[in-house]
This record gives C-alpha cells, structure tokens and sequence, in this order.
C-alpha cells in the first residue's frame, strides 16, 4: 500500500514538474517552482494543482 501512494506522488510530481516547465516565465521562476513542489511533497503538491496552476504566471511576471 505505501509503495502505491509513493508512486501516485512520484508520477504527480513529475507530471507537476513538466507543467511548469511550459509555463511561459523565466528559468529561475521554473527552477523556485519546482524545488518548491519537490520538496513540500503532497502539501506542495496540492497547493500547486488546487491554487497556483493558473496564477504562476502572473506571479513570475
């Protein structure tokens, strides 16, 4: 059971991952993004799907 729920966060992180990297903001606005997902794990996780998907751009303006 745990090693389902780890692999469900792996594959949503990779998936949230690959979202920012399309974004259009700058390379170091991707880069604090992403370790910002990595390292909260499911918080970070949730906050980026739930909230920030369609706000990150306008915060990295």
């Amino acid at each position: 059971m745990a090693a389902i729920i780890y692999i469900v966060g792996l594959v949503l992180s990779i998936i949230a991952v690959i979202d920012i990297f399309k974004k259009p903001i700058s390379l170091v606005g991707k880069i604090i993004c992403a370790v910002i997902v990595l390292l909260t794990s499911w918080i970070g996780l949730a906050v980026y799907f739930l909230f920030a998907k369609d706000r990150i751009t306008k915060w990295f303006k």
